[in-house]
């Protein structure tokens, strides 16, 4: 390209000759030049004529020349003009493709650029791929998703018309329920747990079907709750039952029904078991829980709405009425009941301390709700305690015992009683703790400030306690009243508890007793140093404040005398009368404590 354009500027002068008119001055001296060169003398002027013909002959051959030339270049020149403006065309198009490609190639530079360099950009095409890819995923893991639940909704919902349509309770019948319990552990098995800030999660999936397994199993058991209290209502339940006065139809229903939550208690742990599985559900048999639905309903309605019988001074009135649920149905519960259990597996089981046991979760529940409330009345709080260790009496009297249960097959341990949700917690027992310290010891600045407190008292108000001693009023009173708290802890079932009445509330109350004696007789042995340190004559004592006058006292009669030995006879007798009251409570409270803390050290 450049060699053409270096040979197009070389013919440009001679073109532009070329191109110019003949120079007639040029022609004459060259005609001239040619004629001399040629005739050189006269002789050869008659060849002139011949010359000039020859001359005349060349010139219409240069003529014929130049117009061929001429119109050739004329030719070449108009193609070279149309070649010159396609070419520049071509150029111009060129250019502008150029800045188009220019532009797109910015564009495309731009798109590669990410958005996460730039706030204000658009994302990548790449990007834009991945956001595709990522969301194509997500939308098959939902799928996926939506698959399980769906399978597993379909296999709880044929568990729950397998049931309602079988007559009994066979494998068959419970085989959707199985399955569902299978394609679970597999889910489990099969998801991995998730990372978070919190630590391993959950899949909010795998809590679904844990979530729908749970229920599927409570809607099965209540499709055969809601049977069987049916079936016990046309019998007359929860009221007392005359089970051979009922419809033998009747009886037959509510045998059968019984008899299929026995059957789906025991298929069901077989499953549970096989499965790895334990439902979160309380002890006891199903059928017997059923029969305990309806009661449960009576008690809300009567001891936890907005009736008069629902008072918080009245716990002995929901306690009563569960004892007289236990007591009204036991001929039921150890007849009828009892002869249906000795059909199945759990001819083991005691109907009756089934029954009675199942009763006291209601009791258990109204309890926890009361108790809150109680805390700032201690008096009542206390009458609660109370009578929850007097059912627990009543409980044990009536022959009730946790061996025979589902419980006792579960725990393997003795039944700890109602009055353990309130002493099985260290805040409750404390406050009643508390509360019983406060109460002794306003009792004993009571004694202590009475007016005859010092009194010796009447033979004839209580028995002498040994040697044939008398006490004082205030001896006798702190004696029953520590009495009164050994009857009030007595009855509690642990021997840490009553050890902790005994440390913190009587060993207190005798401490301050004797620290009371100690500080009088003290006082006593300072009067009685002072006196005789003394100068001769009377120790003035005033007795009153008042601008009258004050009352004179000889220190001497205080230290001295009868009433010197008054004071410390009444100091002996209170010690005395405590020391062999005292012996005998250590033979009965004491030993008690001790041998129940070597009862269980052996345990």
């Amino acid at each position: 390209m450049v060699s053409t354009h270096t040979e197009i500027r070389m013919a440009s002068p001679e073109i532009q000759d070329l191109l110019a008119p003949p120079s007639s001055e040029s022609a004459v001296q060259k005609a001239v030049n040619l004629l001399d060169a040629k005739f050189t003398s006269l002789d050869q002027l008659d060849e002139l004529e011949t010359a000039v013909l020859q001359a005349q002959n060349r010139c219409n051959d240069l003529q014929e020349k130049l117009n061929a030339s001429q119109a050739f270049l004329d030719s070449y020149l108009a193609e070279t003009r149309a070649s010159a403006n396609t070419q520049l065309k071509a150029a111009q198009e060129l250019s502008q493709s150029r800045h188009v490609l220019s532009d797109e190639l910015s564009e495309l530079s731009s798109d590669l650029v990410s958005v996460l360099s730039d706030e204000g950009g658009q994302p990548t095409l790449l990007e834009d791929l991945e956001t595709l890819h990522r969301n194509l995923k997500e939308l098959q893991s939902v799928k996926t998703y939506v698959q399980v639940a769906e399978h597993a909704l379909n296999l709880s919902e044929n568990a729950l018309k397998d049931v309602q349509s079988s007559t009994s309770v066979t494998p068959e019948s419970l085989q959707q329920y199985g399955a569902l319990l299978h394609f679970v552990n597999k889910a489990q098995a099969t998801a991995a747990p998730v990372e978070d800030g919190n630590g391993q999660q959950t899949l909010h999936l795998i809590s679904f079907l844990e979530h729908l397994r749970d229920k599927t199993w409570r809607d099965i058991k209540l499709i055969l709750y809601t049977s069987l209290s049916s079936a016990a209502e046309q019998l007359g339940w929860p009221t007392a039952i005359n089970y051979p006065a009922c419809d033998p139809e009747h009886r037959q229903a509510f045998e059968k029904h019984f008899l299929k939550l026995l059957s789906l208690q025991l298929l069901g742990r077989k499953l549970h078991k096989r499965a790895n599985f334990q439902p979160n559900e309380k002890d006891g048999l199903y059928a017997i829980d059923a029969l305990v639905q309806p009661i449960s309903l009576r008690f809300k309605y009567h001891y936890d709405g907005n009736r008069q019988t629902n008072r918080l001074d009245k716990p002995e009135w929901y306690f009563t009425y569960i004892l007289n649920i236990a007591h009204e149905h036991h001929h039921f519960m150890d007849t009828v009941v009892q002869h249906l259990l000795s059909r199945s597996e759990y001819k083991n089981i005691s109907a009756s301390s089934e029954f009675f046991l199942l009763l006291t979760p209601v009791l258990s529940r109204k309890v926890k709700k009361t108790v809150p409330l109680l805390l700032t009345r201690p008096s009542l709080f206390a009458h609660t305690i109370y009578q929850t260790l007097i059912f627990d009496a009543a409980f044990v009297e009536e022959g009730i015992t946790i061996e025979k249960t589902t419980a006792g097959e579960a725990s393997g341990g003795a039944w700890k009683g109602i009055s353990e949700v309130i002493l099985g917690n260290p805040e409750w027992f404390n406050a009643w703790l508390h509360a019983e310290k406060k109460f002794v010891e306003d009792q004993y600045h009571e004694i202590i400030s009475s007016p005859d407190a010092w009194f010796v008292a009447d033979e004839d108000e209580e028995e002498i306690v040994a040697r044939d001693v008398r006490a004082t009023n205030s001896a006798r009173r702190i004696r029953a009243l520590v009495n009164q708290v050994t009857d009030r802890f007595s009855p509690l079932p642990s021997a840490k508890q009553r050890s902790q009445f005994l440390i913190s509330v009587q060993l207190p109350l005798l401490d301050l007793y004797r620290a009371r004696i100690t500080s009088a007789l003290d006082a006593f042995e300072t009067v009685s140093y002072a006196f005789v340190r003394a100068v001769p004559g009377a120790l003035s004592i005033s007795l009153s404040g008042k601008d009258e006058g004050t009352v004179k006292v000889d220190a001497r009669n205080l230290t001295s005398g009868v009433e010197g030995v008054q004071r410390l006879c009444k100091a002996l007798l209170s010690a005395t009368y405590i020391h062999a009251s005292l012996e005998a409570w250590t033979e009965e409270v004491v030993s008690a404590l001790f041998n129940a803390f070597a009862s269980l050290m052996m345990c």
